[in-house]
């Protein structure tokens, strides 16, 4: 097949889903079949670029090893016309970010369900010995059914158990992941685990609730010394979550690893069992 306008090799681009500064996303079909997939595609200032291919063979390698309703799959990576890509299941939503900024009450009556799906995608990654490292509402994709599937793996690391790694922390190479979210160990350059993403999710439920983030600051550096320092903010005085939610949420921020909910099944077990509302203030429709 031939690299041309509505080609890249033997895949037919039909409709851009959505551009970013790197990746596009197109929704498309490979040659001879009728399925819909979705392929995630390299600009042309980034086809060259060592990095950014890594982390799209990356981002394959792992989606290859989930199989999860919650996650979504990934197919291959291809290559082959000098244009790099990943193909994948198409799902027709849009990213849980999105919906917090334009339609965020929509989303209160329906918050169990939704994080409980969260929770569930990444667990299945850290089922596969995998740590997701970019927590966060972007990296949610949310259909009109309530269907929640997790994206984008792209600087997802090896799970590490025990060992050294564990009592030491060995460093990284680079402070990756999104400031907004990042766990204290991410900003120390300290080798990221379940815990990891726990804080990362737990920074995403705070937005969910009170429609604002745990912190912000006026420059990067205030914002990343906010999580390193900073108490964890009262999410029962923003929002109408209840005493025992807030206190759930605030373990899940908690600045020290040891200190929050040590898995993604221990904390499913607790969040199951808590109520999200104080009495009275559940929003009209709540599923729980």
């Amino acid at each position: 097949m031939s690299v041309g306008k509505d080609f890249i090799g033997p895949y037919q681009l039909l409709r851009l889903i959505r551009a970013g500064n790197a990746t596009q996303v197109w929704e498309a079909v490979r040659s001879g079949e009728k399925k819909r997939i979705a392929l995630k595609v390299l600009t042309s200032r980034y086809r060259k670029d060592k990095k950014e291919i890594g982390q799209l063979k990356h981002e394959a390698k792992i989606g290859k090893t989930l199989r999860h309703e919650n996650v979504i799959e990934i197919y291959d990576y291809y290559d082959e016309t000098g244009i790099p890509l990943v193909s994948m299941e198409l799902f027709h939503a849009v990213n849980v970010k999105i919906s917090i900024r334009e339609r965020r009450h929509e989303l209160l009556p329906i918050l169990t369900p939704l994080i409980r799906q969260c929770i569930l995608g990444l667990k299945e990654m850290h089922d596969k010995g995998w740590v997701h490292c970019d927590v966060k509402p972007d990296n949610f994709l949310a259909d009109d059914k309530g269907v929640v599937k997790l994206i984008d793996f792209s600087i997802g690391a090896k799970l590490k158990t025990g060992g050294l790694a564990s009592l030491f922390g060995s460093k990284t190479k680079a402070i990756q992941g999104t400031r907004s979210y990042m766990a204290p160990e991410q900003i120390r350059q300290k080798t990221p685990d379940a815990r990891t993403d726990i804080y990362g999710l737990g920074c995403m439920i705070f937005e969910l609730m009170s429609g604002k983030l745990p912190y912000t600051g006026n420059s990067p550096d205030q914002l990343l010394k906010k999580h390193l320092t900073a108490s964890v903010p009262s999410l029962e005085s923003c929002s109408d979550a209840s005493a025992a939610f807030s206190e759930l949420v605030k373990k899940m921020l908690a600045k020290k690893p040891e200190n929050r909910f040590q898995s993604m099944a221990d904390f499913l077990g607790v969040f199951e069992r808590c109520q999200m509302y104080r009495s009275g203030k559940r929003p009209e429709g709540f599923t729980r």
